[in-house]
């Protein structure tokens, strides 16, 4: 094992107090920060104590240092760890499949800036709010004929019957000189009423968004921490509010359809999105080991490029088998990782790498840690 330096990158939407206070800094941020990137990203990748970048490190050395993985994924780490800590809400977005990131990367795409997918786990670690994923086109229409508002009736009848591309495109593309016009009637026929509060909430930060009027067809959840979100290709989301460990194959492509100052490109998110409802987006932890005082949950999801692990320590050693190059991320306490290349003394708020082919991992301490590696 080896420590990390791992970067913060500064959106708008981060928050000043929340990784400064994991880190135990004794004073906020001066600006926003928004999440902790831990892995080998070359748009800002962690470093190693020799002041190499972790991609420089596993692009000179692979084999020893990716294993199989090497084979299954090239010579890269096939995942992206993060803390990601919203102040704000994030934008309205989805993630492309991998044939398409792959076609419309090597075709130039300007909104592509990466040839790999970009499916995604959340795990909560304060309480945190979100929108993910599309509710039925029934609920979308009775939802939105509750406001009343007249602009709003074709959207409804071509959601009622079912057609919920067309009824996203409809808003999605709706005429500019009209977006801040109908976004206000809908933030004023909400009133006070609970169902609406999503909508007034994000009109505040974007009056004349017609992402607002999306949101609305979207779940609407609020997870407890060390519940998760599982975001696969082409779902509709948008975090709004909270601290959570995030784990996602390495890449940064992002399709934007509203809810932020950065560009849009709705044909393109269009193009990608998955008009099917997502039932029940919320994913709870299963234990899949335990002891006297400790406890190894994960959070399964159909993926290859990555596994998450919570490894809860009250003192007694534990002993893993890590599947390819692994990294940890200490959330609390402080806990020793070992490995027969090396040890690291962890706090909370910093990480550190391992080999592939370092064998088993070690941890001892009081803490809870964040493992993450490459699915079986």
């Amino acid at each position: 094992m080896r420590p990390l330096a791992s970067p913060i990158q500064p959106y708008a939407w981060g928050s000043r107090t929340a990784l400064a206070e994991l880190q135990g800094r004794s004073a906020p941020s001066a600006g926003p920060e928004a999440e902790l990137w831990v892995g080998a990203h070359p748009s800002a990748p962690a470093r190693l104590p020799d002041g190499r970048g972790l991609d420089e490190a596993i692009a000179a050395d692979p084999r020893p240092t990716l294993g199989p993985a090497l084979d299954r994924f090239g010579p890269r780490l096939p995942y992206l760890l993060k803390v990601l800590a919203a102040e704000q809400p994030l934008s309205l977005q989805a993630h492309p499949d991998l044939p398409t990131a792959q076609a419309a990367f090597a075709a130039g795409h300007p909104s592509y800036v990466d040839a790999n997918h970009k499916p995604e786990l959340l795990v909560a670690v304060t309480e945190f709010d979100a929108l993910c994923g599309f509710q039925p086109a029934s609920v979308g229409a009775s939802r939105l004929a509750g406001l009343q508002v007249a602009k709003l009736d074709q959207v409804v009848r071509t959601l009622a019957a079912g057609e919920l591309r067309s009824a996203v495109e409809q808003v999605l593309t709706w005429p500019e000189p009209d977006r801040a016009g109908l976004v206000a009637d809908v933030v004023a026929a909400a009133g006070e009423h609970p169902e609406y509060a999503v909508a007034r909430r994000l009109a505040a930060y974007y009056p004349g968004d017609v992402g607002v009027v999306v949101a609305l067809l979207l779940n609407f959840v609020t997870l407890q921490p060390g519940e998760g979100i599982w975001m696969p290709a082409g779902n509709l989301h948008a975090y709004l509010r909270g601290t959570g460990v995030e784990i996602m194959a390495a890449s940064d492509n992002v399709l934007r359809g509203g809810l932020t100052p950065k560009p849009v490109d709705v044909p393109e998110l269009l193009r990608v999105l998955v008009f099917e409802p997502l039932p029940d987006p919320v994913l709870r932890p299963v234990r899949l080991a335990e002891g006297e005082g400790w406890s190894v949950d994960t959070w399964p999801v159909p993926i290859e490029d990555f596994a998450l692990r919570r490894v809860t320590l009250a003192g007694e050693a534990v002993r893993l088998d890590p599947v390819g190059p692994r990294t940890l991320l200490c959330l609390r306490g402080e806990v020793v990782a070992a490995d027969r290349e090396g040890s690291v003394d962890l706090k909370p708020g910093y990480a550190a790498f391992g080999n592939a082919g370092a064998g088993q991992l070690e941890l001892a301490g009081a803490g809870e840690v964040f493992l993450a590696e490459v699915s079986q």
